[in-house]
């Protein structure tokens, strides 16, 4: 019997997921940092929100996750994942961390001017993941990874 093997599909990279213990809180952080969520969000176990380029930043509840995980546990400690947000100038850098700050998230690195050549600062999301924010110091430097125009 000669049969030809089913190909595996290439996967294609989606969806980041978080994990929130607190879903109004982190929603309300993300949206101060330009993300929409669809009105009441705050209330279902999973939300999503689409993200430039179609990938899709997605919130799960603690509850959402043990439902279908039983043996999960929150873990301890700082997240593992890291978000960079592009805010076009180094004073746009400055005045998101100020605003986030303002709001009552808790800044792990203030804003400075880093070697390579961006304004750089990092704020704590409501479930600890550091949120990079940054911009190029140089007006018209493309961000890395920004093909230049």
């Amino acid at each position: 019997m000669n049969s030809t093997p089913t190909p595996t599909p290439t996967p294609r990279f989606d969806l980041i997921g978080i994990v929130t213990s607190d879903l109004a809180a982190s929603l309300a952080f993300y949206r101060r940092l330009g993300l929409e969520f669809p009105p009441g969000a705050e209330d279902q176990p999973h939300v999503e929100a689409a993200l430039p380029g179609g990938l899709r930043l997605a919130f799960d509840t603690e509850a959402t996750v043990s439902s279908f995980m039983a043996d999960w546990t929150p873990p301890a400690g700082a997240g593992r994942i890291g978000l960079a947000f592009h805010c076009d100038t180094a004073a746009g850098v400055d005045a998101v961390h100020t605003a986030l700050v303002d709001a009552g998230h808790k800044s792990e690195l203030a804003p400075w001017d880093a070697p390579w050549g961006q304004r750089y600062a990092v704020v704590l999301d409501p479930d600890g993941n550091g949120v990079d924010l940054f911009a190029p110091l140089a007006p018209g430097t493309p961000a890395p990874g920004t093909p230049a125009e």
